[in-house]
């Protein structure tokens, strides 16, 4: 007999800070929307008048790189990428603990936050082979129950400038371990920008994956790598499969020439990510997305040997993001919510969480008034649902079985 698809009822929730309803939830969808204490029969959480938020989007996240539950970790002075690289391999060396377990941690740390999926980049070069994405990938499918998890095979150490480095981005395409290849400001840290992006785009449309590349460099390098990046991507016609991380050549720009930008990125069909790591450097958002183009979100490294801080909460970056962009009206703050959640979801190619029927039933349950205090305060996570199982409880992982 076929199995039978359990229904829950998730009563008294303000989907958005909204009136209290009854969301309808099976087969990892929201079926219906009813009035609060009227939905018909079916497995009741009663989630006592919390907000229900729509599951949050990690774009961009390194966790193979983490010491996150580790012993403390005392960082070196470093001059550059290069430098912090080295340190990268030399954590990866020392650290006693594999980095499936280590990049599992933290994934499920996220995942208890309400991290509904993230983009996990991880580091392929000579001084790993292919061990990170290999952990990654692990770490992803024991915790299919509560987050989707794509994969990039990232050249922290750059393409051209270690030899080597092209042919694992070809094995992790071709092995199925890596769902996008990157790259790293090609111009400058490869010092070579059409071999870079020809080898890597190359890979790309050989294997059937996207591309997501690091672009750190800023003035006419920026630009130049920008532009170059759009024509291979339509040349290719890779549409809705391109991402450019960090990006921060955009927010030199402003008037006409960040308008005609976003337009040719947006018709092109590239994506972009920022980390809000300051009001210099994030992406005006709001001026990318009114010409069509798509942002998302994410947390970058977290504790690792580039830095000490993070955290992998995305509720947390969503504060963040609001700061960088200095919101202070309530349509801002909920904006820099709803780009963490909905933007980061475009950007992978899922549906939106938007909590209406049809949508996927990943939400979390928070206390609170409205999304801009939500923001503001960072609330603990009362409960997380993932597929319409409730997954975590008070910011803990449950099992597979959930509740």
């Amino acid at each position: 007999m076929p199995q039978q698809v359990e229904t829950k009822v998730f009563r008294d929730v303000r989907p958005m800070g909204g009136e209290p309803v009854d969301l309808v939830v099976s087969g990892g969808v929201v079926t219906s929307v009813a009035d609060a204490g009227t939905a018909g029969a079916g497995t009741v959480v009663d989630c006592g008048g919390r907000l229900a938020l729509p599951g949050l989007v990690d774009a961009h996240i390194h966790p193979d790189k983490t010491t996150w539950g580790e012993p403390w970790v005392s960082r070196r002075a470093a001059r550059g990428i290069a430098d912090l690289g080295e340190q990268d391999a030399e954590l990866f060396r020392t650290l006693p603990t594999p980095v499936g377990v280590r990049a599992e941690r933290l994934m499920a740390h996220a995942a208890a936050l309400g991290t509904r999926a993230m983009r996990a980049h991880a580091d392929v070069a000579p001084a790993y082979g292919l061990a990170g994405l290999e952990g990654v990938r692990s770490a992803a499918a024991n915790l299919a129950h509560a987050t989707r998890v794509q994969t990039v095979a990232f050249p922290q150490h750059g393409v051209l400038r270690a030899p080597g480095t092209a042919d694992l981005l070809a094995e992790a395409a071709r092995s199925g371990l890596a769902d996008l290849v990157g790259g790293i400001d090609p111009g400058t840290f490869d010092g070579d920008l059409d071999g870079q992006l020809d080898l890597v785009f190359g890979i790309a449309e050989r294997h059937g994956v996207g591309v997501d590349l690091h672009l750190h460099d800023r003035g006419e390098p920026g630009h130049a790598a920008l532009r170059a990046i759009i024509d291979r991507t339509r040349a290719l016609d890779m549409r809705g499969r391109v991402t450019v991380s960090h990006a921060f050549r955009v927010p030199e720009l402003s008037g006409d020439d960040l308008r005609r930008l976003a337009e040719d990125l947006a018709e092109a069909g590239i994506g972009l990510t920022t980390v809000a790591p300051s009001p210099a450097s994030v992406l005006p958002t709001g001026a990318l997305r009114e010409r069509g183009a798509v942002v998302g979100v994410g947390s970058d490294g977290v504790r690792d040997a580039w830095s000490p801080f993070g955290d992998a909460d995305m509720l947390h970056r969503a504060h963040l993001l609001a700061r960088s962009l200095r919101a202070r009206l309530d349509d801002e703050l909920t904006d820099a919510y709803l780009t963490c959640a909905h933007g980061g979801a475009d950007l992978l190619g899922l549906a939106r969480a938007d909590l209406t029927p049809g949508s996927a039933a990943d939400f979390l349950l928070v206390e609170g008034e409205c999304v801009p205090q939500v923001v503001v305060d960072v609330p603990r996570r009362w409960a997380v649902v993932h597929g319409g199982n409730v997954v975590a409880r008070d910011g803990v992982l449950l099992g597979r079985e959930g509740d």
